[in-house]
């Protein structure tokens, strides 16, 4: 079965779908949702991606990341991927969105109009082993770290972000 993105112009107005592998192979502006979710202790959840998936897999990321179906807010897919990829439900709260694009090497070209959001659990997260190798909790020191140490085995677009995440974090944006 084969799965549909939103293509979207730079100002996220809707202007058609296309298959999910055809929008990675042609570089074509979609609509995608990024999850970043922390602990009370403020630790970050991060997963793991895994190696069947058809690109940047096996490497860290931000706790889950889908594509919103045809008719589904993107509210409504970062919850429902959240607990279809880590077995997490929990109020989410959308931080802000930013346009990147990236080549993967791979014949695959992320160029997505990326929405993320940031939640509170603590939840043990339940892997989902199509989607996620392993999970990891950290704090944003210990992570911020790691990944000026060895940013090869960061996703390109967690390393765009998570430090913006973390500045909302920090400014008490995670009031829900």
């Amino acid at each position: 079965m084969e799965t549909l993105v939103i293509l979207v112009d730079r100002n996220d107005n809707q202007i058609g779908l296309v298959e999910k592998l055809e929008a990675h192979r042609k570089a074509l502006l979609h609509r995608a949702v990024s999850v970043f979710i922390i602990n009370s202790r403020g630790e970050w959840i991060l997963q793991k991606r895994a190696h069947n998936k058809y690109h940047s897999k096996g490497l860290w990321t931000n706790t889950c990341c889908t594509h919103p179906l045809p008719g589904e807010s993107e509210q409504e897919s970062a919850s429902r991927r959240l607990m279809e990829e880590m077995g997490i439900q929990c109020t989410l709260k959308k931080l802000f969105t930013f346009v990147y694009k990236e080549k993967l090497g791979n014949g695959f070209t992320e160029h997505e109009y990326d929405h993320v959001f940031l939640g509170v659990s603590d939840s043990i997260p339940v892997m989902n082993a199509n989607e996620v190798e392993t999970w990891m909790k950290i704090s944003f020191d210990k992570l911020h770290q790691h990944v000026i140490d060895h940013p090869e085995l960061y996703t390109f677009w967690f390393k765009e972000i998570y430090r913006k995440v973390n500045a909302h974090i920090m400014n008490g944006k995670n009031e829900f």
